[in-house]
């Protein structure tokens, strides 16, 4: 006889196996590990039960004006779409990163990108069993090939000029909203609307731990159509070509170049 398994148990165990280790601010996501309600893909890996915490009472917000979370407008934008090329294993993948609707979370990752943070760094969680679920890697602790695989995930980006950590707010905007809701996931913000960047099959976000904005480097692959995850995590762009390159990923495999190959005029980095 064969056990079958409940669906929505499936997506609590993938969930918990997303979550960092820890939920520590200092720990940036080293699975996309949205908790048992989909709410983190963590830096860690802990598959706790992350009931929905606010940090801050911001909702909706303008990006571009709001001084209510600490060092946001020092933040680099991306006021507009660009196109990143990230090759591993020899083969590119081309990723379409969305500042329109994800200007905060976008363009971390292209000043990520333009400034070599990825080259070298490592894919640390791949998720297929029991389902197709994630890839994941960003860790700058995977830079050194010494660092056990097992230790990584709880690595964030470091900016060498300040030697601070740089954190981004959880960035999610809503169907029908000129702006998006920051620090808060959907359901936290009371806001019942599917968000416009959706968890589809090659939907690339940001990873973190149980607190809503310890996002920094780490980020994720989606596998799947992962709908459970939207609403409680960072999408900020898609695979447009080399789905297959992704789906060959291993653990321990590594980022070998990303580059911006179009659209690096829209990133702005004023205050940086």
């Amino acid at each position: 006889m064969r056990l079958k398994i409940p669906q929505f148990l499936v997506a609590l165990i993938l969930v918990g196996a997303l979550i960092l280790g820890g939920c520590s601010t200092q720990q940036v996501v080293s699975n996309s590990s949205p908790t048992s309600t989909a709410t983190a893909a963590s830096t860690n890996s802990t598959a706790e039960t992350t009931t929905n915490t606010a940090t801050t009472e911001t909702t909706s917000v303008s990006a571009s004006t709001n001084e209510s979370i600490p060092g946001m407008k020092d933040l680099p934008r991306l006021e507009g779409k660009a196109t990143v090329v990230m090759t591993v294993k020899g083969s590119p993948i081309t990723i379409e990163v969305d500042g329109t609707n994800a200007p905060i979370t976008a363009g971390n990752f292209v000043d990520l990108v333009q400034k070599g943070v990825y080259d070298g760094l490592s894919f640390h969680r791949v998720v297929r069993q029991p389902q197709p679920f994630v890839v994941q890697g960003g860790d700058p602790q995977s830079k050194d090939q010494k660092v056990p695989v097992s230790s990584l995930g709880t690595g964030s980006f470091s900016d060498p000029k300040t030697g601070k950590i740089r954190y981004v707010p959880l960035e999610i905007k809503p169907q029908g909203s000129d702006q998006p809701i920051y620090s808060k996931t959907l359901e936290m913000a009371g806001v019942n609307k599917p968000p416009v960047l959706q968890h589809k099959l090659g939907a690339v976000a940001m990873a973190r731990s149980q607190m809503p904005d310890s996002a920094s480097s780490q980020f994720y692959f989606a596998l799947a159509d992962l709908g459970f995850l939207d609403g409680s995590y960072a999408v900020f762009g898609y695979v447009t070509d080399g789905m297959a390159v992704v789906d060959k990923i291993q653990q321990g495999d590594r980022i070998e170049s990303a580059k911006v190959t179009q659209g690096a005029e829209n990133l702005k980095t004023t205050g940086q």
